[in-house]
């Protein structure tokens, strides 16, 4: 039976048993280091990297390395398949983009020997920026290819020989049917933010990748949450995986201060973004997540009225690749005080000095909110994330709290923000979300406009009653 070294804080333990049974054991919530190896790492030099990546991470300013970092690295270094749960902003990209490069060394061959898989074109075009970064006195080649645009220029990038492929999963199967991408040579899979691509359906695509792909390789799966399809496709394909959490999933990062207010309506969340937006010192660098496309471009509407085009954009899925990705640069050059997106932009963005997160509208999907929140409050600088709440979105706040173990601390309207009356069609939608959200909970529940209909039959019955009480 296999040795298990599991970590909680600075304490260090050697158990028997096999993962089943360590997990029974709840002080230890902490897993890593397989074979009686103990992580002694406190720079990057100790992890044997040679000098072009520790000259490329000193020039990007990486000091100590993170706690995903120090517990997954020798683990990749080693060969092992990999599960790492960790918060966002904890340097999960290094934490396999730097080990990926240690092994490959150089450039070989024609063929990719590396694949890195991720939900969205903004994560690819970031996951390629790291890769860029990190291997500045290195010549391997890498190519990011993603949708929306056409795939000619990916296509002889590919020609001409790659080492890295960093692809969104269905461009990646596009060319590889067309005959673009060989993989006779791939030897190294990363899932990033493996549980978004299975919410986006990508699973049965990463299935027949899956398939298709060498079987001597190695997989490496990183997220901040693992939901139960994720865990099957580790258990289906992974050989004895080293499982890594450096937090128990879906925690918020401890630099991420949380707030709650309850908003009855749309127009009166636009107000309390108007009073809180006058400070411009504090609420310098913001995005504010929206639910619905409708919802993103009407909050962009009234804020580029009140602080003008140059200040604030909105990305959604209904934007053009180009537009999408230059409102990004622009946003991360600080050019941009405010960015109004969807949550297709939740995961694909790394910006430092983000002040503060706004929730505009609480997701459905309940754990974008921790990827959401994640886009302040990184690289332990603190940031500010800020939810509004109506009464049909009460239901998913709940689940959210349950799913992060804490209470979300909610604040007072401020007596400047003026509360709007809930239009009547607004009031009808709120109505109705209420409702389904109580039949989810109980399957009896008939509905609002039933119980109505109840109460105006029973007045009926009872003015019935009377009546033939009085003809006697």
């Amino acid at each position: 039976m296999r040795h298990l070294t599991y970590y909680k804080g600075d304490v260090t333990q050697k158990i028997q048993g096999n993962r089943n049974s360590i997990r029974s054991i709840p002080e230890f919530n902490v897993k890593c280091c397989l074979n009686n190896y103990i992580c002694k790492v406190q720079a990057f030099s100790d992890f044997k990297f040679n000098k072009q990546i520790l000259s490329a991470v000193e020039e990007a300013d990486y000091t100590n390395p993170t706690e995903i970092q120090t517990k997954a690295i020798p683990s990749i270094l080693s060969g092992r398949d990999v599960v790492g749960i960790a918060q966002t902003g904890t340097g999960k990209t290094a934490a396999f983009v730097l080990p990926l490069l240690m092994i490959l060394k150089y450039a070989q061959g024609e063929d990719a020997r590396a694949l890195i898989l991720c939900p969205t074109r903004e994560l690819a075009i970031q996951l390629g920026e790291h890769i860029e970064m990190f291997s500045t006195y290195l010549d391997l080649r890498k190519v990011v290819l993603y949708g929306g645009i056409g795939p000619k220029r990916q296509i002889e990038a590919l020609e001409k020989g790659v080492d890295i492929i960093v692809s969104t999963p269905n461009r990646f199967m596009d060319l590889y049917k067309k005959g673009h991408i060989h993989i006779r040579s791939l030897r190294h899979l990363v899932l990033d933010e493996a549980d978004k691509i299975m919410d986006m359906g990508f699973v049965g695509m990463i299935h027949n990748i899956l398939e298709v792909i060498p079987q001597k390789k190695q997989i490496l799966l990183f997220s901040a949450t693992m939901g139960e399809r994720v865990q099957r496709i580790a258990d289906d394909f992974l050989k004895s995986p080293v499982h890594i959490e450096v937090s128990l999933q879906a925690t918020p990062a401890h630099t991420v201060k949380q707030e709650l207010y309850k908003v009855p309506n749309f127009q009166t969340k636009i107000n309390l973004l108007k009073y809180l937006f006058t400070d411009n010192d504090v609420f310098y660098r913001i995005i504010i997540f929206c639910r619905m496309r409708r919802s993103a471009d009407l909050v962009y509407e009234y804020l580029t009225k009140r602080y003008g085009e140059k200040h604030v954009r909105v990305i959604h899925a209904n934007k053009g690749q180009n537009t999408r990705i230059n409102s990004i640069e622009a946003f991360k050059e600080g050019n941009l005080r405010i960015l109004v997106a969807t949550d297709v932009a939740a995961r694909g963005l790394d910006v430092s000095e983000v002040s503060h997160v706004v929730n505009f509208d609480i997701p459905i999907v309940i754990e974008d909110y921790v990827h959401r929140i994640g886009r302040t409050g990184r690289a332990e600088r603190e940031g500010t994330a800020i939810t509004f709440c109506n009464p049909a979105e009460e239901y998913h706040l709940k689940r959210i709290e349950a799913l992060i173990r804490q209470k979300i601390p909610q604040k007072t309207l401020p007596k400047e923000v003026f509360v709007e009356k809930t239009p009547y069609r607004e009031q009808q939608e709120i109505a109705r979300e209420v409702d389904k959200q109580k039949r989810r909970e109980d399957p009896n529940y008939r509905g609002a406009f039933h119980e109505k209909k109840d109460r105006n039959e029973g007045v009926k019955k009872r003015q019935k009653d009377r009546k033939k009480r009085r003809g006697r």
